[in-house]
């Protein structure tokens, strides 16, 4: 079975886990308040409403990728609430402490993230076939 991290070390990745989430979900705040201000309500010129529209865009597009990113460090708290955390939720193998230290949030080691990618590339390329 795969080896498991100190309390004092869970400890350090709980608040760290913790200080991103408190982070995402203020900027989370931040983007939604911006996409609200962002409409092209009483904007008569077309190339205003352009960028207005690609603004929004913008802003709709960084809001899903960090909310994304959110939902990645809760299920990372999770892991390490119920004693899981730093084993690839894949192949149950230990992830290594520098891909942890770098990602704290990844859910597998790096190589079964890498044949997840290398799957999902043949998959997009069999797709668009």
């Amino acid at each position: 079975m795969a080896k498991k991290s100190s309390p004092k070390d869970l400890n350090a990745v709980r608040e760290k886990l913790r200080q991103q989430a408190a982070e995402l979900q203020q900027r989370l705040s931040l983007v939604v308040e911006q996409g609200r201000l962002a409409g092209t309500e009483g904007i008569n010129d077309v190339a205003d409403q352009a960028v207005s529209s690609y603004e929004k865009e913008i802003l709709f597009t960084r809001g899903t990728h960090e909310h994304g990113q959110l939902r990645r460090i809760q299920q990372a708290l999770a892991r390490v609430e119920d004693g899981t955390y730093g084993n690839c939720q894949r192949c149950e193998q230990v992830i290594g402490a520098k891909r942890l230290e770098a990602l704290p949030w990844t859910p597998y080691c790096i190589s079964c993230q890498e044949e997840l990618e290398r799957n999902s590339e043949t998959e997009q390329r069999r797709a668009a076939s």
